[in-house]
């Protein structure tokens, strides 16, 4: 049976539009947990600010972040992934484009976002699964 990503992503997502300041950005990701925000421009999926996205574009560059707007700092193109779409794409994915998230969309609808954190907790429980399936397996052998 596949894994496929829209059993293991993340329905919860925050939004932001990118006309806004970071700042405004910044309160809303403390606000909801997250480490990124979709980002809108009118109502439309446009990209996705991470908190890379503050270090190195406004940390690092000694930008003041009063007169930063998340359109200028976010990150574009937006890679996504369908949602029926096995976890072990969404990896390979993530790997070869060096990100950590993805967005779950089809048709221009963002239904999630998936994690590496994700796939790692999938990871995790496949591997318990499989480990206590060779366990009984193996005590029901008698020598």
């Amino acid at each position: 049976m596949p894994n496929l990503v829209k059993d293991y992503m993340d329905k919860e997502v925050p939004t932001v539009e990118e006309s806004q300041l970071s700042t405004e950005a910044a309160k809303i990701m403390m606000k909801t947990g997250k480490g990124f925000l979709i980002v809108l421009q009118n109502s439309k999926l446009s990209g996705i600010l991470t908190e890379r996205d503050f270090v190195n574009k406004i940390v690092a560059a000694e930008r003041d972040p009063i007169k930063v707007k998340v359109g200028d700092i976010m990150s574009f193109p937006l890679i996504t992934i369908d949602p029926d779409e096995d976890i072990l794409r969404a990896s390979e994915m993530m790997q070869k484009h060096d990100v950590r998230r993805l967005p779950v969309t089809r048709g221009g609808i963002i239904y999630g976002v998936i994690t590496a954190k994700d796939i790692a907790r999938q990871a995790g429980e496949y591997v318990e699964r499989e480990v206590k399936e060779i366990l009984k397996r193996s005590t029901q052998f008698r020598y």
